[in-house]
Formats: structure tokens, sequence, C-alpha cells
């Protein structure tokens, strides 16, 4: 499935590296012991920006639920329409969520509540990883 190319930012650049090393990053808080995904510029519970660093995950996770999209209104995903989108639960943090097409699964054979674990992909910019989630046997 072809997918969007990400456009780093100041706060994004270093995730975007990191999938580049198959690396799964997030953000964290020490002072509040607070991950965070998506990256933001402060904590969203101190609003300190200054604390914040970035720490590996295991990239595991369970599926918490998902849609079927049928109707995609995004360009590069219209050809390969129906296609699964599921919410990844990260093991460190539930609260932290990403999502995924889940490579390899049947459309509308989405096992919920199966663990996950990311891979990375080849994007649609020559060079850029992407944490996808495959589903783990």
């Amino acid at each position: 499935m072809p997918r969007p190319v990400p456009i780093p930012d100041e706060v994004s650049k270093p995730f975007w590296e990191a999938a580049n090393e198959r690396r799964l990053i997030v953000q964290i808080c020490p002072p509040c012991d607070l991950l965070q995904f998506p990256p933001e510029s402060i904590c969203p519970q101190c609003n300190s920006a200054e604390n914040l660093e970035w720490s590996e995950v295991s990239g595991r996770g369970t599926i918490d639920d998902y849609v079927v999209i049928h109707d995609s209104r995004l360009r590069l995903f219209v050809e390969e329409q129906p296609y699964n989108v599921a919410i990844i639960q990260l093991e460190e943090d539930p609260g932290i969520q990403f999502f995924s097409n889940l490579p390899g699964t049947p459309v509308d054979e989405v096992p919920v509540g199966a663990s996950v674990e990311v891979i990375f992909v080849e994007g649609a910019a020559p060079g850029q990883l992407i944490p996808e989630w495959r589903i783990v046997h």
C-alpha cells in the first residue's frame, strides 16, 4: 500500500530518524514519568519543554479496534480500498495509540485484542521507513 510522505519538523525529526534505524521511539517527560505520542513541543501534564526526551519502546502492542475504509479521500489510498485501519495500543502505555493498515491482514479480518509488533516499511519517499504493525502469531 502506498504511504504518504512524512514531512518531519523540528519536533518530529528524531522520531523519523529513529524509524530509519528501525527503532520506535516516543517522547517522555521524566519528572512526570509521562510517555507521549505524537511528539509535541511541551509536556501536556507539566507544560515543560526543557524536560522532554526520547525513549525507545518495545514496538509491541495490541489491537484496540479497527475500521475498514471503503471511500478514502486520500489519493494515494484510493486504489487500495477497501483497507483496514487498526488502532494499536502501545504495550508500555495503552494511552499511546498508533494507526496501521496491518500489512498482510485481509480486509475486515482484524482480530481485535491480538498482539502486534512494529515493522518498518518503505514509504512513498525513498529513504524514509514508516512504522506499521503486524499480528504476532
